[in-house]
Parts: C-alpha cells; sequence; structure tokens
C-alpha cells in the first residue's frame, strides 16, 4: 500500500517510558515539516500531469494549428512545437520520484528510531541484568561472610562450654576426693579417741 502524507500525520508511535530517546516533540515537528514539503510535491505533480493531458488531447493553445495556413517551407516551425512536450515530459518522472524519495526517507526516519529504541532498550536490559546479577552476588557473598562469623563465634562458645564444663567436672571429682578423705579421716580419729579412753559401754537395761 502506498505511503500518503496523512498516514504520516495519523501514524501513532509508542511511547517508551524510563528510557533515553528523541524529543517527541521534535520529531513531530520535522515529521510536520517532511509532510507540507511532500503534500507540495504531490500538487506539483498532479499539475505537471494535467499539463501533460491535456497537451496529449489537443486542448493546448493555437500555434500548431495556424501552421498548415504557412508556407510549407516553414514547416520546422511545426516542428519546433514537440520542444514544450520535451520540457513538460521531463520533468514529470523526477516529480513523480519525489513522492518516494520522500516516502523512503520517512521509512528510513521510522526505521532508524524504532532500531535506537530496540537499542536502547537491549543495553537498558542488560544494564538491569548486570547490576542484578552484580547486587545477588554481593548479598551472596554478605550472606556467607555472616555464616562464616556467626559458625566461628559458635564454635568459640562451644569450645568455651565445653572448657567449663571440664573444670566443673574436675572440681567435682576433687570435691568428692577431699571429702571423703576428711570424712574418714574424722572415724578414724573417733576411733582412736575411743580407744585410748578405755571406757566400756553401757549396757541398756
Amino acid at each position: 500500500m502506498a505511503l500518503t502524507p496523512e498516514d504520516v500525520v495519523t501514524k501513532q508511535f509508542q511511547h517508551v517510558r524510563f528510557k533515553e530517546g528523541f524529543d517527541p516533540d521534535e520529531v513531530d515537528d520535522f515529521l510536520d515539516e517532511i509532510v507540507v514539503e511532500w503534500r507540495k510535491t504531490i500538487a506539483e505533480n498532479e499539475e505537471l500531469k494535467a499539463k501533460l493531458a491535456a497537451y496529449e488531447s489537443g486542448t493546448t493553445p493555437a500555434p500548431a494549428a495556424e501552421a498548415p495556413q504557412e508556407h510549407v517551407e516553414e514547416e520546422p516551425v511545426v516542428e519546433e512545437e514537440p520542444a514544450p512536450v520535451a520540457a513538460v515530459e521531463t520533468p514529470a518522472p523526477a516529480a513523480s520520484a519525489a513522492p518516494a524519495a520522500a516516502s523512503a526517507g520517512i521509512i528510513e526516519l521510522a526505521q532508524r528510531l524504532h532500531d535506537e529504541h530496540v537499542a536502547e532498550g537491549l543495553a537498558q536490559k542488560d544494564k538491569l541484568i548486570s547490576e542484578a546479577e552484580g547486587k545477588a552476588a554481593s548479598i551472596v557473598a554478605e550472606a556467607e561472610a555472616r555464616a562464616r562469623d556467626e559458625v566461628a563465634r559458635l564454635e568459640s562458645e562451644r569450645s568455651k562450654l565445653e572448657g567449663r564444663i571440664t573444670e566443673l567436672r574436675q572440681f567435682e571429682r576433687d570435691y568428692r576426693t577431699q571429702l571423703r578423705n576428711l570424712i574418714e579421716e574424722k572415724l578414724r580419729e573417733l576411733d582412736v579417741a575411743g580407744t585410748g579412753s578405755g571406757a566400756t559401754p553401757i549396757p541398756a537395761s
């Protein structure tokens, strides 16, 4: 389907948020300038086509009709008449090519804008992924460091508690030994005291 100035005027582009890009107002102003020049080119092309059609239909001015009334020797004047035809026909291809060139330029501009937006989106995506991966690696490294510190602290506390338990068990053994020795010593002293006094037990009545 051929592209028309109205297609450019009514074209709606998607807005891209949170990304860098061209100023929409500047793009719209530039497209408006293209549409104005395009319409001028189309109008000139239509005018040239109308002139060519009028010439080919024989509605051109009368100098060609008056030529038969003149001398046969003056036929070169009739031969000179096609010159305007060449002048009219020559601009037509250039004029008709102008809209195509303008269309190609607009399509190229739109494609370039699209490619730039896509490139910016991919770059932004890669940047966000890289930042997320870096942040995740940092969080994991920090968590591992904290885990190592916590394990080391718990190991240190366990070692201290085991040492304390060993000390308490040793204290308990020493205390029991000392207590047993003390009791045995007191019993021996009682036995010795009872034997040395010669006292006899009093019988029960």
